[in-house]
């Protein structure tokens, strides 16, 4: 006699707050998961930028050396260096064990919204309000950039790097991605300022958040709509987006103090996350597990599927 199959699960959301951590570094202006998700970065109003255990929630360093607000970060693969961006039109490489700056790198115009290593961490790529991608190697003592992408027409608010290709989001509405290896330069118009772009983790296609309180799914070659998703709402500041650890879900933050996910398929809502009561400022998920971060004011929530076992409760 056979049996049938048990159903596959539906995919775990992030819905259980596990931690709130008190940043004390003004507001928290990004946050982000390491490359292993053991580690969080905090980017602070008040030019610091913050590593903490993401298990614990405990602070292991504050790397100070911005002029102004640290507006993003990023960590190599490795964990031995952080890259920071700040309104100080800065971008700082960091040694992870000293705390010190290992590079100053100068010549954007305008605060830096966004930065990003490569996969080998050889590059830090970072978008500025001035209309510009620049490129810097981080093994040469060059002060120069290696190069400088100017086809947007105001500012980058976000950047992506993934194997050869770089995606680029503007406020001028497009979408740009670079072909690094080929040369190429492909460009999606979306007719509203954007704020945050990702790759999907299969590499297939684009999601773009934007200022008309929509997150658009494209296909990446053919820049075929494939999805939207609204109900959040995203006016007046650049915010978050990005996809869930298996491409299930579409999250996106917003105005009203709550983080918006979408069932990607289907384009329902399938969780509306109660943050807080302000606007909730960024977002990361773990690169591997069912674990979300979230931003507002000067606080970060850490968010899990399930909620955690107390030491207490393991002990009994």
């Amino acid at each position: 006699m056979a049996f049938p199959l048990p159903k596959p699960q539906a995919p775990q959301l992030p819905q259980h707050l596990l931690r709130t951590i008190d940043c004390q570094q003004g507001a928290v202006r990004a946050v982000r998961f390491n490359a292993d998700g053991n580690y969080l970065l905090s980017c602070g109003s008040d030019k610091s930028l913050k590593l903490w255990s993401a298990s614990r929630g405990t602070p292991l360093k504050t790397y100070s050396g911005h002029g102004y607000e640290v507006l993003d970060a990023d960590g190599s693969y490795d964990n031995s260096q952080i890259c920071s961006c700040s309104s100080d039109k800065t971008v700082i490489l960091w040694d992870v064990a000293t705390g010190q700056v290992s590079r100053k790198l100068r010549g954007h115009a305008g605060k830096v919204n966004c930065v990003q290593f490569n996969e080998e961490a050889t590059v830090i790529l970072s978008g500025s309000i001035d209309g510009t991608v620049r490129c810097w190697d981080t093994r040469s003592r060059r002060f120069e950039p290696i190069q400088v992408l100017d086809e947007a027409r105001d500012s980058i608010s976000s950047v992506k790097v993934a194997q050869h290709e770089l995606l680029t989001g503007s406020v001028d509405g497009r979408l740009r991605r670079y072909d690094l290896r080929m040369g190429q330069l492909y460009v999606d118009f979306i007719n509203s300022p954007i704020t945050c772009v990702c790759f999907s983790q299969d590499g297939q296609c684009t999601l773009t958040s934007t200022l008309d309180s929509t997150v658009r799914l494209l296909d990446k070659s053919t820049g075929e709509m494939l999805g939207e998703y609204t109900g959040h709402k995203m006016k007046g500041y650049k915010l978050d987006c990005c996809l869930s650890g298996k491409d299930t879900h579409v999250l996106s933050c917003s105005e009203d103090g709550h983080v918006y996910c979408w069932d990607l398929v289907e384009g329902s809502l399938s969780l509306k996350l109660p943050v807080g009561k302000a606007v909730v400022q960024s977002l990361s998920f773990h690169p591997t597990e069912t674990r979300l971060l979230t931003a507002m004011e000067g606080r970060v929530q850490v968010w899990g599927a399930e909620p955690e076992e107390t030491e207490e409760a393991m002990a009994t």
